[in-house]
């Protein structure tokens, strides 16, 4: 049981990671060669699948022009759920 505990627990950083990462590559003007943008695109096509259900679910929310994705929170609160249940 310790170790599906320590594995959602490494998802659930894994994730948090990812999406620093994303706000690192949107603001910051990350070129492509760059390590940053290396780390993001491997965390991308780790979550990206995993992502598309809820996203079809759950559109952005609109904020002016631009749209709050809000998937990435479902998943961790989902990931926390299943941290609960299993590791208690």
């Amino acid at each position: 049981m310790t170790v599906i505990c320590q594995i959602l627990s490494i998802i659930s950083i894994a994730l948090l990671v990812w999406i620093v990462l994303g706000w690192v590559v949107a603001l910051g003007r990350v070129p492509w060669g760059h390590p940053v943008r290396k780390a993001y695109d491997v965390l991308a096509r780790g979550f990206e699948p995993v992502l598309r259900p809820i996203r079809s679910v759950l559109p952005a929310v609109r904020m002016g022009n631009a749209g709050l994705d809000l998937s990435p929170l479902v998943l961790i609160i989902g990931i926390q759920l299943l941290a609960a249940v299993i590791c208690r």
